[in-house]
């Protein structure tokens, strides 16, 4: 029986603060204010923070770009790429949002969820979530 399941890496609450505490770290650093969303490998919402001062709108699109992250198995960024490449079937796509600052969160080439950012333009929310999934590169 047990050949018939698998063991799987999951996203605990300690990882994702710590994540979180480190894309923080950089947004503060380059000066920013943004809204930090942390999803699980299923795209449902692990935890959240909003940083002072951080666009009410951000709240969504950072929480949107981290479920288009693990739902599709590709950094935001990606199909924002396509979008700008004139192939515009990527609107059609269900829940996407084809911004960058969405990023997978990957431990030993697994995904275990993903982390989405908002507030500043989307090339340095890109840079700030990655400064937090890099955390699992460690």
């Amino acid at each position: 029986m047990h050949d018939l399941l698998s063991t799987r890496t999951v996203l605990t609450l300690a990882a994702a603060e710590r994540i979180a505490q480190a894309a923080e770290a950089k947004a503060r650093d380059d000066g920013h204010a943004v809204a930090i969303a942390i999803v699980d490998e299923a795209g449902r919402l692990l935890l959240f923070r909003r940083m002072d001062g951080t666009p009410n709108a951000s709240v969504t699109v950072a929480i949107g770009k981290a479920e288009h992250s693990a739902n599709y198995r590709r950094d935001t960024v990606f199909h924002q790429q396509l979008l700008a490449q004139g192939q515009h079937v990527v609107l059609g796509l269900p829940r996407s949002l084809p911004l960058e600052g969405g990023v997978c969160l990957l431990h030993r080439g697994q995904l275990v969820g993903a982390i989405g950012v908002s507030g500043a333009p989307a090339v340095q929310d890109g840079e700030i979530a990655r400064a937090g999934a890099a955390l699992l590169d460690e």
